[in-house]
């Protein structure tokens, strides 16, 4: 008896799940990394036409909340600009690690990557303002018998 209830409440279990319906929609994946900070971008094509201030998630925040600096802010939407893809995307990022320099110029580079996935024709543009290029400088590890990564401790003749 007790096995067959078990059973009955599996099927319901089951039923449930096959009624929730998700919608899919297109979506272009970018990852951009700097020094320790890593962002992973989707961008969803959109056919309403919004700024692309609202429409940029970073970690299901708005940019100007995550970003309050303006700089930090024009660092992320200048790839949409320069393709002149202003207002026709939705954006949501999740970035981890560093700090805000160095996330906002991972979020630049994952948009980057996502819009020339999105239209390979916007390479070249990109290219030649420097934003699929990858900044590859990270800070030097610390070496043993040094104080950091270069600074030796201070000589003594006696």
């Amino acid at each position: 008896m007790v096995k067959e209830e078990i059973g009955e409440k599996k099927k319901i279990q089951g039923e449930k799940k096959d009624k929730k319906v998700s919608i899919k929609r297109e979506y272009f994946f970018g990852l951009g990394r700097r020094k320790s900070a890593i962002a992973s971008v989707k961008i969803i094509p959109s056919e309403t036409n919004f700024k692309i201030s609202e429409g940029v998630k970073i970690n299901n925040r708005p940019l100007a909340d995550y970003f309050p600096l303006t700089d930090l802010q024009k660092i992320v939407i200048d790839p949409f600009k320069a393709v002149s893809f202003e207002g026709n995307f939705e954006v949501n990022v999740v970035v981890k690690g560093g700090g805000f320099r160095g996330q906002a110029e991972a979020v630049r580079l994952a948009v980057s990557r996502a819009l020339v996935k999105y239209n390979e024709a916007s390479k070249k543009t990109l290219k030649d303002l420097g934003y699929l290029t990858r900044d590859a400088r990270k800070v030097e590890r610390k070496k043993a018998g040094l104080k950091k990564a270069r600074r030796a401790p201070q000589w003594q003749k006696r």
